[in-house]
């Protein structure tokens, strides 16, 4: 295994934070992504369908309406059940959300970039595998899955001189899997790996990793009604926004672009771990909009977690942004001290107290390792 850093594209990454709205971060030491939560009335179902990806229940808790209702906005009783993927706790990881009493049935199975709509993005060793597998659940007719075909792009610019059998290709494979019952995207590497950003767990039946990053497609006009993210989270926009369209072939078969049509993208990332990312979508045409169907207690993904040691500083600056709303500081189902927020663009956060360090230290530099 050769072992190499991509300095140009480093140089290029630091340019993008240094000329973006990214330039003057508060030090909030906001985490990655911690968890992506999915609200159901099912929870066997759920538990039993995230084990075949490597998730285990490492915690639980029960909540009566009234609680829920102080915490989450929500007059349900809760039953909430965390899972991790392998050993990998500081990001990636899912809560499930069983509320007794759904406010609703959420986005569910929707047309593709629907607003309001969710993915949770993995990494496998098998991307064909899990192609094949969704695809033959759609066929029987039981559940509604639409799995996009694989498919194959350079997405960093690793590959030099020309490719041939022996100097072979570096790249990525994607695709995405939308159901009624949750989002997916996959993706699988070739010739190369970034230790840190997705770490497969090897005693999962289906050879996945945790939750890499999130996809949002959302309720605004421009990514300025998402800025609050640099300057109340304290996170880095990759680089100014850019519009993404069916020229791209990856973008094209991912999200099932007709001819001429095209949307906004902006990535942020934690300056403390390069897992755990966020993408934001806003499509640049006609859209079903379900934001509304988006809200906490709707079935789905609904709500996104991060933690901090500074959890009053961050909230501060939460108060501080005329439009964001949040709720007071308070112990959430697992005893942590945490708070709500939300914003104009549908997506809301629970931001978690974490002192104690994760037991596996999350990479804080992309690097990238190329390999035979």
């Amino acid at each position: 295994m050769v072992r190499l850093i991509l300095i140009s594209f480093c140089l290029q990454l630091l340019l993008a934070f240094t000329t973006s709205r990214a330039q003057n971060i508060p030090d909030t030491g906001i985490s990655g992504v911690y968890e992506v939560m999915l609200g159901t009335d099912d929870v066997t179902y759920a538990k039993k369908y995230f084990a075949e990806y490597g998730f285990r229940v490492i915690d639980s808790a029960i909540i009566s309406s009234k609680e829920a209702q102080k915490i989450y906005g929500v007059n349900s009783r809760l039953k909430s059940y965390r899972l991790q993927n392998g050993t990998v706790d500081s990001h990636g990881l899912l809560r499930i959300l069983e509320w007794e009493n759904p406010l609703g049935e959420g986005v569910g199975y929707t047309p593709v970039e629907t607003i309001g709509s969710r993915i949770a993005v993995m990494m496998t060793t098998d991307i064909f595998r899990l192609h094949d597998i969704y695809k033959t659940a759609r066929d029987t007719g039981k559940k509604p899955w639409l799995s996009t075909e694989p498919i194959a792009d350079d997405l960093f610019g690793l590959n030099t001189g020309e490719k041939d059998f022996f100097n072979r290709p570096v790249l990525v494979r994607e695709n995405a899997v939308y159901g009624k019952f949750f989002n997916h995207i996959f993706f699988q590497r070739y010739g190369y790996e970034i230790p840190g950003y997705g770490t497969i767990n090897k005693n999962s039946k289906l050879k996945t990793s945790e939750f890499t990053h999130h996809d949002f497609v959302i309720n605004a006009k421009s990514m300025n009604q998402i800025s609050y993210l640099t300057t109340a989270l304290g996170l880095k926009a990759e680089a100014e926004p850019t519009v993404d369209g069916d020229w791209l072939k990856g973008p094209r078969r991912v999200f099932q672009m007709e001819p001429g049509y095209s949307h906004w993208y902006q990535g942020f990332v934690s300056p403390n771990n390069i897992c755990g990312k966020l993408k934001f979508f806003i499509p640049r045409g006609d859209k079903t909009n379900k934001s509304k169907n988006q809200r906490i207690g709707e079935k789905g993904i609904t709500l996104h977690s991060f933690y901090t040691a500074k959890l009053s500083f961050v909230h501060d600056l939460v108060a501080s942004h005329e439009n964001l709303t949040s709720t007071i500081i308070q112990k959430n189902e697992f005893g942590e001290k945490s708070f709500i927020l939300k914003d104009t663009a549908g997506i809301s956060f629970q931001i978690i107290e974490r002192k104690i360090l994760p037991k596996l230290a999350p990479k804080t530099v992309l690097e990238f390792v190329l390999k035979e």
